[in-house]
């Protein structure tokens, strides 16, 4: 039989997005980049590293937005076609 005991610190679980990892290889390095991020870039020696670097890259580039952006309190939305 499996306890469950809760944990005394809040798990933070998030939905897990859904990307397109466009990929080549160049000189042997698997090389992608997400088609709707193509900001977010990197390689691997085999695809499962790029797919773990890719991570990584997207990790660090939200972190990052996330961490410099200032949003005021105030704020307002709308939806818009592109």
């Amino acid at each position: 039989m499996t306890r469950f005991t809760r944990s005394p610190w809040p798990v933070k679980l998030e939905a897990m997005k859904q990307f397109t990892l466009e990929y080549w290889t160049d000189d042997g390095w698997y090389v992608g980049r997400l088609k709707e991020m193509p900001a977010v870039m990197s390689q691997g020696e085999t695809l499962e590293e790029l797919q773990a670097m890719i991570r990584d890259a997207y990790r660090l580039i939200v972190d990052d937005a996330s961490e410099n952006t200032f949003v005021p309190s105030e704020r307002h939305e709308m939806a818009i076609s592109l």
